[in-house]
């Protein structure tokens, strides 16, 4: 980044030394709005400042130590801008510690380019350390000031990277000590994010203050700084060993799922800049507390974080585990919800009511109220109810599978482009391929067009209206009229080949299903066989049971490792497992009956050689009497606890009984008689994605 750069930012008359510009954080934000465009760098003075005291009025901008940054993003502005003022009477703006007589107003128009976004970001870092505000208050002239700024956030280090996750979390892991896995009892390690609407001050400001806190705690630390600048994800095997999450934000987290389950601690960002000790004093205790607030995801986001140094196969694989991730929760909710249906008001629900060319429950809804309830009672109308409401939480399944997909290819700018892409694959009867298809080739063009090089003034529009439009245009029109016919064919002849599965072919359907989901317990394997039957739910309907059937299988398959364990260690076989090994094997119980693998991960992870094929024999025979017995499932998780939306459920609980007995004895057969190898290395186990959402 060039000197001229900050230059262009900050001259020496936006530069007030030792003024009176009145009582109120109002009166210092207009006059300094107005020196702004005195310079020529805001249309309307009156304008930048309604819109900074807006954004002061939602939460102060003092942060401890005098300094106040109030900031905007605003359309009168026309090139980012800092103005600063040196108080002779102290003002308030909202500090816990007292008023501020250090003032920059940071001034941003609405299209900022990247380069200017990390001054600003660097500049907010630095105002939180002593020397510099020292410096600040000691100067003699305001072009000292602008020399200040210039050696803080120009040349080399803006060129070190700041404004992103690696450089907030620097200096808490400078030299950090050994890595610990979490709950050990050694050095603490805590991860966070730090947002704010802006994303141009107190992001920054409260990840260094955070990580500055954690130190003088005795902890490691690090930040992902969710702002204007670019992100850099934390590392998922980073986060897999966190003790605990901080999270100060004043707006959503992105990706929240990847920190599912981990101890949190959360407030507004600004509570990270005022109060840092207090929050990383409340996350170590919360790290050792099994009754803290944990964070609530969906687990399969683990997958979705970005590595630097990921190959095409890898990025391709987080792009549709996204979608898939996103669009479970339409399928989980609608599966269930017709199973409900069913359930109250039975399978003839679905049919065809005479000639009306409704089913059913359209025809109830349309001609029967609570006040006026049909025939059937109002056990029937509910369940109609609940049957229509899960039809339609089940059509979004493509849309949202393809929108998530372009998401995770181009974030926000690709959501619209491919929800209508998978939109079109539904109209061309392209089924589940074909939103994977759209969603892939919609997040391609919104990432292309969102890196062609354009005007300034054009910036601001990109991300809300042309990205989105031409995007849609490419992916959608590609698919109306070129690959929605072909992809359309394919499909109807996977269907055809689905509903000839009977007898052998079923079976051996439900054998590969079974070694699929037991193979690497969460790794690539099991994703493509759990994804292959969820992505199928909703082809289903009541006279295509296949791939209720295939979601049976899948789901009672990936039950039964963990329950195998259980049983091998805590009743057959009790000797031949470690005392932590039969801790584990007891929680096992109730993660295999919620059809959570992960249960089975500790037995694999230290014996991959014996536990996993023992698991994949067991598997193997639950997935085929499955399929044989025709079980079905409309959810697509939950185990037993979903018994109202499996069909046949007894057949269901035999075939698992079947498997888990089978793995056991197997298990227990290599254990007396397989010498253990000496120090395996458990690579079968993924240890990033131990909490997908089918492992």
């Amino acid at each position: 980044m060039s000197a001229d750069t900050t230059q262009r930012l900050i001259s020496a008359d936006l530069v007030g030394l030792d003024e009176d510009l009145g009582a109120t954080s109002s009166d210092v934000i207009r006059v300094l709005a107005g020196r702004v465009a005195a310079t020529g760098r805001a249309a309307d003075g009156a304008a930048l400042a309604d819109d900074a005291i807006k954004r002061e009025a939602s939460v102060g901008t003092g942060v401890p130590g005098g300094i106040a940054i109030p900031h905007a993003r605003s359309a009168s502005v026309s090139s980012p801008t800092l103005a600063f003022s040196r108080l002779a009477r102290k003002v308030p703006f909202g500090a816990p510690d007292g008023d501020a007589d250090i003032v920059f107003m940071i001034a941003v128009p609405e299209g900022a380019d990247k380069d200017h976004l990390t001054v600003l970001s660097t500049l907010a870092r630095a105002l939180i350390r002593e020397d510099f505000t020292a410096a600040l208050r000691a100067a003699a002239t305001p072009q000292e000031i602008v020399d200040l700024v210039q050696r803080e956030v120009g040349g080399e280090v803006a060129e070190a990277g700041v404004g992103n996750a690696s450089s907030a979390s620097r200096p808490a892991a400078a030299e950090p000590s050994a890595p610990a896995a979490a709950g050990t009892g050694a050095r603490k390690v805590l991860v966070g994010v730090t947002a704010c609407p802006t994303g141009i001050a107190h992001t920054y400001m409260a990840a260094d203050a955070l990580v500055a806190a954690a130190q003088r705690a005795g902890a490691e630390m690090h930040i992902e700084t969710q702002g204007s600048s670019q992100v850099d994800p934390l590392d998922p095997a980073l986060i897999a060993r966190a003790d605990a999450v901080v999270f100060a934000v004043d707006v959503d987290v992105r990706d929240r799922g990847r920190f599912a389950g981990k101890p949190l601690v959360s407030g507004p960002v600004k509570r990270g800049v005022d109060e840092p000790d207090k929050m990383i004093a409340e996350a170590l205790r919360a790290a050792d507390d099994p009754n803290a607030a944990r964070v609530q995801g969906g687990a399969a986001t683990a997958a979705e974080t970005t590595k630097p140094d990921e190959h095409f196969g890898q990025a391709l694989k987080r792009w549709l585990l996204t979608g898939v991730s996103y669009m479970i929760p339409f399928v989980a909710g609608g599966g269930l919800l017709i199973a409900l249906g069913f359930l109250l008001s039975g399978y003839g629900i679905a049919l065809a009511h005479g000639d009306s060319g409704q089913n059913n429950a359209v025809y109830t809804l349309t001609h029967y109220t609570l006040l006026n309830l049909p025939p059937e009672g109002l056990a029937y109308y509910l369940g109609a109810a609940a049957f229509q409401i899960g039809g339609v939480s089940l059509g979004f399944l493509v849309a949202a599978l393809a929108g998530y997909i372009a998401y995770a290819i181009a974030d926000r700018p690709g959501i619209a482009p491919g929800f209508v892409a998978g939109s079109i694959a539904v109209f061309m009867n392209a089924g589940f391929l074909g939103g994977l298809v759209g969603g892939l080739i919609a997040g391609g063009a919104a990432y292309w067009i969102g890196r062609i090089p354009t005007w300034r003034w054009l910036r601001g529009l990109m991300p809300v209206v042309i990205i989105p439009l031409f995007a849609s245009i490419i992916a959608s029109g590609l698919m109306l009229l070129v690959l929605g016919g072909p992809i359309a064919w394919v499909m109807t002849q996977l269907t055809n080949w689905l509903n000839s599965l009977n007898g052998a072919s079923a079976i051996l359907l439900g054998v590969i299903l079974g070694l699929m989901m037991a193979f690497d317990l969460g790794g690539p394997v099991n994703k493509v066989a759990y994804s292959f039957a969820v992505a199928g739910l909703g082809a289903g309907t009541a006279t295509n049971v296949v791939p209720f059937e295939i979601m049976a299988a899948v789901m009672a398959a990936g039950m039964v490792p963990p329950l195998a364990l259980a049983l091998a260690s805590t009743v057959l076989y009790r000797k031949g497992f470690t005392k932590p090994e039969r801790e584990n094997g007891k929680a096992a119980w109730l993660l295999g009956a919620s059809f959570i693998s992960e249960g089975a991960i500790p037995f694999a992870a230290a014996d991959p050689l014996r536990v996993i094929p023992a698991s994949m024999v067991g598997a193997a025979v639950t997935g085929a009497i499955s399929m044989a017995a025709g079980v079905t499932s409309r959810a697509p998780h939950g185990g037993i606890f979903v018994f109202f939306a499996i069909g046949d459920v007894a057949m269901f609980i035999v075939a698992i009984l079947v498997g888990m007995v089978v793995s056991a004895l197997v298990l227990v057969g290599l254990k007396k008689w397989v010498r253990k190898a000496d120090a395996p290395e458990p690579t079968v186990v993924n240890a990033d994605e131990r909490v997908a959402v089918a492992a």
